[in-house]
């Protein structure tokens, strides 16, 4: 999210985050699609029928026919239908490259604090052209997540297209939040050449990047909108958010929550005007400048609850002043006011969730309704899916139903989350049909206290056996909009708090290098996808203080430029023609870091994992490492196989079957240490090389990662054993191709040894 301001925009939001799997790109034929078909028809005629208010009494008897037809279809459904089978199909991993659209294509470098458009200027879509686009791809990325689109609040005069001004004291900064969207139904104007065909510019932008084998994800926030909700843009028929009865603090077809006391249950109390919170001079409406609206009031009656929930008419400096809360049907009291999802339906499918919601179509909120016909619009236009902010704050029953319609959509769609709690992993994913969840929580935070030297990688392993049976769900990420960037230096300085112990450090750019190892882990430890944030991969530093934002993110509220990006942009020509060594030498790892993990030329890393965490660490490593001792203040010591507390191993492979002629196997292995060098006799447990089917001798190794040239496996009575010198910061994906015949034979021949080596 990022209502973060900087304030508190050193604050991470109580954020405890989730994780991602890859079961990529399911296989949906198993669907029946020729029954979905005839249900959707049927459904779709009783609800036109049903809701067409110039309907007869003859037309409202037929409706009320199919009404039944459908339901009866649904119920049998719901039984026919089988719980998901263990072996949909995977292709690719996913790679997903996120993308602020504002600042992607800005190539201004002024940079001034609260700067205007003019001042610092403004990344357009028609800047993600053919070029920037191939430079994505080339990244090995599958999927665009265009961070930005849907049009929110923001300070400039659109008045020539019918666009209403947003009140500076109710929108942060002036490029205003993204996560504060004013019209879902068009795009932010300042994204387009011209405004009034700013539509049309991003539906080009979605072609084009289709053109490139990429899909095209965009933000849907479902939790809140824009305290100056108004779509312009609207298709015939549907209703903005709030135009029912203001007049009770919750009714269940009202949209949002109103500041009014009600003493008696359902009827009219006193209602209280929306006041505009007290902020500290540096958080002032655009940085103090005079504004005509910028008067410190803003006219709401009755004051609506704020996004983050608060329900006082005026809010907190911290809260999410600048947005409203949605009702989905949640009574103040916390209870719910829709059906509830029995608990058996966490092993249906998205079909047998869409069938039951068939049924209680009449009893579901005004909110469900809208949001589903904010998906279906983009849908329509050709986006493949949805990245939802602040997913935990909206109750699962929700995402069951938009979920499944989606699916009902386009069954291929990409949904990710933003869910911090690890307790609603499993509801989420399982009841409310999310694809893949954020793993921040764990997976996130504890490799940053790795790469710090706070803890040790022993935890890594435990994070990964949390989460074994949705691991695939978990998508990992070092970097992204809300988080600070890994190449300033208060990224390790604000380990627990998010606040750096000192506030200099904000400004400084430190090298990224040493988030390497971190970056192998992340996005070869699962099969889940990895997200990658523009910027990351030419180590972009965040060290300016634009306005609002702050120094080490990225800010999402200002009109600024990236320095690192901009220097690989190179003026439109995105061929790095203006970048450091260092810079180019980072994206090159990245590139070839994030090719691998799709698993088009590594098939292992979409197969198993085992940790070979434990089998090379004593008893006495592993208490220590799991204890709440500060690494910081103690030196780790190695065991005889030189495993430590700063290095970390595990292996990927394909599974053997009967027809299996050729399995690849794969030693992933990260020296997270800045300053020693690693000499490893790494360990792999006879379980591992049964499972593996190999038999005794020594079998060659080929580095894919940094070209390692010295490694083997040798098997000794069943165990196997890898010898391995890894420099500070270094990491080895280490293949092993075993075909068929030389499982049988028991031996590497020399010429499977040559093929290996090759």
């Amino acid at each position: 999210m990022s209502f973060l301001s900087p304030i508190d925009s050193r604050v991470t939001q109580s954020q405890q985050a989730a994780k991602f799997p890859i079961m990529a790109l399911l296989s949906k034929a198993a669907k029946a699609p020729q029954r979905r078909q005839s249900r959707h028809s049927s459904l779709n005629l009783c609800l036109q029928s049903l809701f067409n208010a110039s309907l007869s009494s003859a037309a409202l008897l037929t409706a009320s026919l199919f009404c039944l037809s459908a339901n009866a279809s649904a119920q049998a459904l719901d039984n026919e239908l089988q719980p998901k089978s263990e072996s949909e199909v995977m292709t690719l991993k996913p790679v997903v490259y996120q993308t602020f659209t504002r600042l992607y294509g800005n190539k201004n470098p002024t940079n001034k604090p609260w700067g205007t458009i003019a001042d610092n200027g403004v990344g357009k879509f028609n800047d993600i052209d053919d070029v920037a686009l191939n430079s994505i791809k080339d990244l090995g990325v599958t999927h665009v997540w265009y961070t930005g689109v849907p049009h929110h609040a923001l300070i400039g005069d659109y008045s020539e297209i019918g666009v209403s001004a947003d009140d500076p004291d109710v929108v942060k900064g002036r490029a205003g939040s993204p996560y504060a969207v004013k019209d879902y139904y068009n795009v932010n104007p300042d994204l387009a050449v011209n405004p009034a065909n700013r539509l049309a510019e991003f539906e080009a932008l979605i072609a084009r990047t289709h053109q490139h084998g990429l899909k095209v994800i965009i933000d849907i926030v479902p939790n809140h909108v824009a305290r100056h909700y108004q779509s312009v843009s609207k298709p015939q028929g549907v209703r903005d958010f709030g135009e029912d009865d203001t007049s009770l603090e919750y009714a269940k077809n009202n949209n949002f929550y109103y500041v009014v006391d009600n003493s008696v249950k359902g009827t009219k109390g006193q209602a209280h005007a929306f006041e505009v919170p007290s902020l500290p001079a540096e958080l002032k409406p655009l940085g103090g400048e005079t504004h005509p609206l910028s008067d410190g009031k803003f006219d709401e009656f009755p004051a609506k609850w704020t996004g983050n929930g608060s329900r006082l008419a005026k809010p907190d400096a911290n809260d999410w002043y600048e947005t409203v809360k949605i009702n989905y049907g949640v009574r103040p009291d916390g209870t719910y006011d829709f059906p509830r999802l029995p608990a058996k339906f966490a092993t249906f499918t998205e079909a047998q969730h869409y069938a039951f919601w068939q049924r209680h179509l009449a009893e579901i909120p005004s909110s469900w309704i809208k949001f589903n016909q904010i998906a279906q619009y983009w849908l329509e236009k050709g986006v493949d899916g949805f990245r939802y902010d602040m997913a935990e704050m909206v109750p699962v029953e929700f995402w069951s139903y938009l979920n499944s319609q989606i699916k009902h959509t386009n069954p291929d769609a990409f949904i990710l989350a933003e869910v911090y709690n690890p307790k609603l992993y499993r509801d989420y994913i399982q009841l409310g049909k999310m694809d893949y969840l954020y793993d921040k929580v764990d997976l996130y935070d504890t490799l940053k206290a790795v790469m710090a030297g706070k803890t040790s990688t022993a935890n890594i392993a435990a994070d990964q056996a949390k989460v074994h049976d949705i691991e695939s769900h978990m998508l990992h990420f070092l970097e992204n909009h809300d988080e600070q960037r890994i190449g300033n230096a208060a990224f390790l300085a604000s380990l627990q708090t998010n606040k750096p112990t000192n506030s200099s450090l904000e400004t400084q750019a430190v090298n990224p290098n040493y988030a390497l190892p971190a970056m192998v882990v992340s996005a070869t430890i699962g099969t889940s996808p990895t997200l990658v944030y523009f910027g990351q991969e030419v180590g972009e530093a965040a060290i300016d203080n634009p306005g609002f934002g702050h120094a080490s993110r990225t800010s999402i509220f200002d009109y600024v430029g990236v320095p690192a990006h901009q220097r690989w942009m190179n003026n439109g020509k995105f061929d790095g023609g203006q970048s450091t060594t260092q810079e180019t030498s980072l994206r090159a790892y990245y590139q070839k870091l994030l090719t691998l993990s799709t698993g088009q030329t590594a098939p292992a890393l979409l197969g198993q994992y085992y940790s070979l965490d434990a089998a090379n660490r004593s008893k006495n490593d592993a208490t220590e490492s799991n204890s709440t001792q500060n690494m910081s203040t103690q030196k780790s010591t190695a065991n005889e196989t030189g495993y430590d507390d700063s290095t970390f191993a595990f292996a990927r492979f394909e599974v053997i079957s009967p027809t299996s002629k050729q399995t690849q196997k794969l030693i992933v292995v990260s020296n997270f240490s800045q300053t020693e060098s690693k000499a490893l006799q790494l360990k792999l447990p006879k379980e591992l090389i049964r499972q593996w089917q190999l038999k005794g001798g020594v079998y060659p190794l080929k580095d894919l990662l940094e070209d390692h040239q010295t490694s083997q496996l040798q098997l000794e009575q069943g165990e196997g054993k890898i010898a391995l010198t890894l420099a500070p910061l270094s990491s080895a994906i280490l293949s092993l191709t075993v075909v068929a015949d030389e499982r049988k034979s028991g031996s590497a021949s020399k010429q499977l040894n040559e093929q290996a080596a090759k």
